[in-house]
């Protein structure tokens, strides 16, 4: 088999991964501070800035993001950039509320991309390997993720999305994937298809 080079990251010590995720919650908690108003007051209000947080275990003195924060500052009051420099919005389905709205900025989706890609592989996929996605594609995050992430890795995407578990299994039969990206329990749905069709 084939082997293909690690980024370094995924060669780091445990030492140089802890100082990377100081490094970068330290820069994440001071861009949340100063570019997001709802941040700023639940900072303030629980006594801490950003200039307190010297080690990871610090992390606990900041207040957590609630389903509430997110619903009461829809549809982008939680963003920490302005609206205009997104280039993809998603939302949850909103079913027990007003959805929960993410924002991406063109990095974002780049990062996306390298942390999917990066996890496909460490499942063991390769170049050249194909991947039925299931994940539902549109506001729903998984579909996009899963396909820009597997592209970004060479692999063949087969972007079926949610739904229409017959032809999903016609499809799967006929293709062969080597991979299938799917909820598991939209899975199960598409085994019992499996089963049905003998």
């Amino acid at each position: 088999m084939k082997r293909f080079p690690l980024d370094p990251i995924e060669k780091a010590s445990i030492d140089e991964l802890r100082a990377l995720q100081l490094k970068r919650l330290k820069a994440t908690l001071q861009h949340a501070y100063d570019n997001s108003l709802v941040y700023r007051v639940k900072f303030d209000a629980a006594g801490v800035h950003p200039d307190d947080c010297r080690s990871l275990a610090d992390l606990a003195k900041f207040p957590f993001t609630t389903k509430s924060d997110l619903r009461d500052s829809y549809p982008f009051g939680m963003f920490a950039v302005p609206r205009e420099h997104c280039v993809r919005i998603h939302a949850s389905s909103g079913t027990t509320g007003k959805p929960t709205v993410v924002g991406y900025t063109k990095n974002d989706v780049a990062m996306w991309s390298d942390c999917v890609a990066r996890s496909i592989r460490a499942a063991g996929a390769r170049p050249g390997d194909m991947v039925h996605v299931s994940y539902g594609y549109g506001l729903f995050t998984g579909g996009l993720g899963a396909h820009y992430g597997a592209e970004k890795l060479g692999l063949t995407v087969v972007p079926f999305g949610g739904g229409q578990t017959e032809r999903q299994v016609q499809l799967i039969n006929d293709f062969r994937p080597d991979i299938i990206m799917v909820t598991p329990s939209y899975m199960l749905a598409i085994a019992d298809e499996f089963e049905k069709q003998g």
